[in-house]
């Protein structure tokens, strides 16, 4: 198996809706191991997520967990996920969906480099880059 590189994010409780929520973006099918799967459930953990994982139909793969009690957190300003190829259709319709509900810094448009190039900080307080790649000239 080559290497890969893909996003870990970690929330407080959240990580099961998140991981919904990719879902309906992206497709796929999650696979969830919750705390008490695995007999470590801090109290009132049992049904959160240790470790969560979506492997969509496009090659994409996302990982989840719920932080622990105690664990220091901050939301959204520790990672953001690059989305980026050359398929237009494909990349807006992922653009559309993660911005619906959340907050664009970057509108979606034609930069100086020549892709088309947005950021947006979705509802769950990820911040998302989308690059589209130019035609070449």
């Amino acid at each position: 198996m080559a290497s890969r590189l893909n996003p870990y994010i970690s929330f407080t409780g959240k990580a099961r809706q998140a991981l919904d929520f990719y879902q309906e973006v992206f497709g796929g099918s999650p696979e969830v191991n919750t705390y008490a799967q695995f007999g470590q459930a801090p109290p009132g953990y049992e049904d959160k997520v240790m470790h969560g994982m979506l492997e969509t139909p496009a090659g994409f793969t996302l990982m989840v967990s719920d932080n622990p009690p105690g664990m220091d957190h901050t939301v959204g300003n520790n990672i953001s996920i690059s989305l980026s190829g050359d398929d237009d259709t494909e990349l807006r319709g992922y653009w559309d969906k993660l911005a619906a509900r959340g907050t664009v810094s970057v509108p979606l448009e034609k930069q100086m480099w020549g892709d088309v190039f947005g950021m947006c900080t979705d509802e769950f307080g990820i911040t998302w880059m989308v690059d589209i790649a130019g035609q070449p000239s």
